[in-house]
């Protein structure tokens, strides 16, 4: 790394290879909110050394990947702190030791290298994690987030929580289902009372929630 306050690196394997050893030197305290358990692959502390906080922030997208849930069980098991918060992240970052941001550009639709953006100005570095703090104290820690229950579905409610969840448009989700666009609407609206969703977007984020925590939904 250089002295330079903001230094843009390309890919995860650039961000292991040049800021790899501004993770592994950290001491107090690491930082990271993401939406997808690769996201910081190549940006983590190998062990948690006592005395060192370390807080995961996740959107409810964890749930569905397969290595999600290896991912909470091994740092569960190592001792981080970990809390679910009820959307997708709006920023993906990571903090260390209060020095030290970096910043996770979102992927680029035609597969090239992600961008990261890795801070050192004292101003942004507290900026950002200021958000963080923000978002962790609306979200939820994970052993709760594992107790709340969810309402019982019957058949016709999970067929529609499936087409939700897949952003089918109305009309091409009632022909899926077989039902008419009013039956179809009519159940979506009973669904999303059911699940305390205000608009068709937070149902969309509650049904891949319970789908990806429920593999049998």
């Amino acid at each position: 790394m250089t002295e330079k306050s903001i230094v843009t690196l390309r890919g995860e394997a650039e961000l292991a290879r040049r800021a790899g050893a501004l993770f592994e030197g950290v001491r107090r305290e690491f930082l990271c909110t993401a939406g997808e358990p690769e996201t910081w692959s190549a940006a983590a502390p190998r062990a948690l050394s006592p005395g060192l906080v370390v807080r995961k922030l996740y959107g409810p997208g964890v749930f569905r990947d397969p290595r999600g849930q290896e991912l909470l069980k091994r740092l569960g098991e190592a001792g981080a702190e970990i809390r679910i918060s009820p959307a997708p992240p709006a920023h993906e970052a990571i903090v260390v030791d209060r020095r030290l941001a970096v910043l996770a550009a979102p992927r680029s639709a035609a597969g090239e290298p992600r961008v990261y953006s890795v801070v050192q100005e004292p101003d942004v570095v507290a900026g950002v994690r200021a958000l963080f703090e923000t978002a962790w104290e609306t979200s939820t820690d994970l052993a709760t987030y594992r107790r709340t229950p969810f309402p019982r579905l019957d058949d016709a409610e999970r067929d529609v929580l499936r087409a939700l969840a897949a952003g089918h448009t109305d009309e091409a989700a009632s022909r899926r289902l077989g039902v008419s666009l009013r039956t179809y609407r009519r159940r979506v609206a009973a669904l999303m009372a059911s699940l305390g969703a205000r608009s068709r977007f937070q149902a969309g984020l509650r049904a891949h929630e319970i789908l990806g925590r429920h593999s049998d939904a």
